[in-house]
């Protein structure tokens, strides 16, 4: 099944670093639906209230598929909170 952002910030984000020519101008709420499938991501921009309508287990198909390399560590489910995790200790150099 897909997934479904629909933080404006994020979706701007993702077609930065993609490159990709978009204008959420056109849509009053829109929403990002991405699937990530081994080194691609494949995405559509839905309309919020279209995606409310008939549901997110009922998008079949995406528009537009990008490497996932051009894209946000968000959308491979890597959080940016886990900073924790890296070893600044500097003394293992």
């Amino acid at each position: 099944m897909m997934i479904a952002e629909k933080d404006k910030k994020k979706i701007m984000e993702f077609y930065e670093l993609s490159g990709g020519n978009f204008s959420l101008r056109k849509f009053h709420k829109p929403v990002l639906v991405y699937d990530v499938d081994g080194d691609k991501v494949r995405y559509s921009l839905w309309e919020e209230e279209i995606l409310d309508r008939y549901g997110l287990k009922n998008v079949d198909g995406w528009d537009h598929t990008e490497n996932v390399a051009f894209c946000p560590d968000w959308m491979q489910g890597e959080d940016d909170d886990n900073l924790d995790d890296i070893d600044t200790d500097e003394d293992d150099v």
